[in-house]
């Protein structure tokens, strides 16, 4: 690698050469700029200080790691709409759960004037269970989302695939028994 050229003059001090060549040596380390403000990129260790840059509401370490990138990519848009039915849906999305938003209005019969009913249905992605810790931590993103003068009432739902499968079989194997022995 030959050196560049000096852009001083001649007649520099020997600080201001020595100024040159460290930032000659700065310019040689690989800059990654671009990896840190992508929350799908960033380095894991460093998602914690994406996390505050963004101005992500609730952080908890003890998250996985896919749930604290989901929060951090969907804070832009949280922030945008705080105060609607949408960062409400998009707080829960980035915990990995669906929820149903019934207003006071939709309701039968109408319910009190700025209040709403979630219907909380975490799947607990990655392996990870749904904790009553956890749910009180996706209800403090929701009181941080909804409108201030509004109030909820919460509805865990149940996320069960696998169970209505099964139940199907069996319901299957009971009505070919009782076929086979009516004759």
């Amino acid at each position: 690698m030959t050196k560049p050229a000096s852009l001083l003059p001649p007649n520099a001090t020997r600080l201001e050469r020595a100024a040159e060549a460290a930032d000659a040596q700065l310019a040689t380390i690989p800059m990654v700029h671009h990896t840190l403000w992508n929350p799908w990129t960033c380095p894991a260790e460093f998602l914690t200080y994406l996390a505050w840059s963004v101005s992500v509401d609730t952080w908890s370490s003890d998250w996985p790691e896919h749930i604290k990138r989901a929060r951090i990519a969907s804070s832009f848009s949280i922030q945008r709409h705080k105060g609607t039915a949408k960062s409400i849906a998009d707080v829960v999305a980035s915990f990995g759960g669906q929820v149903q938003i019934e207003e006071w209005w939709q309701q039968t019969p109408k319910g009190t004037p700025h209040t709403f009913a979630l219907l909380l249905t975490l799947s607990g992605q990655g392996g990870e269970e749904a904790t009553a810790a956890f749910i009180d931590q996706v209800i403090a993103a929701v009181n941080r989302a909804k409108p201030v003068r509004s109030h909820f009432t919460f509805t865990q739902g149940l996320n069960a695939e696998g169970v209505v499968g099964l139940i199907g079989v069996a319901r299957a194997v009971v009505a070919t028994r009782l076929q086979l022995a009516a004759p």
